[in-house]
């Protein structure tokens, strides 16, 4: 298939996937601020981060953010080591908003897909936004299992923790490992997880 249908169609499928106007009074933007403090790791929960991820400026991150505060789907929190920066974690509010997610829509839509499909189709689109990263000088975000500063392997050893992110030298918890991280690189594979571990 021609490279530019392929674009085409991607662009495509996120425009009839995000709407056009408000659902559950809520906008296609407000929705998509939503969704990225759902996914985003305890590093990344930041109007900064936000706006580098969905590529817009941090004036126009800030008011969508704040809408949001207002109306007590986020909770804003002064961050310890530094009183300029807050993080943004979501509200129980948020929580069940996101539960009528319209995106809900394309996600039955990729669940329809077989499973060899599915897994060939998430890696060439994750190929794609690393290209896009790159060539535009956009961050690459990304979890931390195929991140460069991934370290551990899931096994206890005395005194240290199971996982841990080697550049910000901090432990990391099991369920921190499929959000999305600011400070992701590229260049590392997906390490196997001990059995049972991950299981779902």
């Amino acid at each position: 298939m021609d490279s530019r249908v392929i674009a085409e169609l991607v662009v495509h499928l996120g425009r009839i996937a995000s709407g056009d106007g408000l659902v559950e009074g809520l906008t296609p933007g407000q929705w998509a601020v939503l969704r990225y403090f759902a996914r985003a790791n305890r590093f990344s929960r930041t109007p900064s981060a936000f706006a580098a991820f969905h590529g817009t400026t941090r004036g126009t991150a800030s008011q969508a953010i704040k809408s949001l505060v207002a109306q007590g789907y986020l909770l804003q929190t002064r961050s310890d080591t530094d009183g300029r920066s807050v993080r943004l974690d979501l509200a129980d509010k948020a929580r069940a908003m996101l539960a009528k997610d319209p995106l809900e829509a394309l996600a039955r839509a990729a669940d329809a897909l077989p499973p060899g499909v599915r897994g060939q189709f998430s890696n060439g689109i994750q190929r794609m936004l690393g290209h896009l990263a790159s060539e535009t000088g956009k961050p690459p975000f990304g979890t931390c299992e195929n991140c460069a500063h991934f370290e551990g392997d899931g096994c206890c050893q005395e005194g240290l923790a199971p996982y841990a992110c080697g550049f910000l030298k901090e432990p990391l918890i099991e369920e921190e490992l499929d959000e999305l991280c600011i400070n992701f690189a590229t260049g590392k594979a997906v390490p196997p997880r001990p059995p049972g571990v991950g299981a779902v």
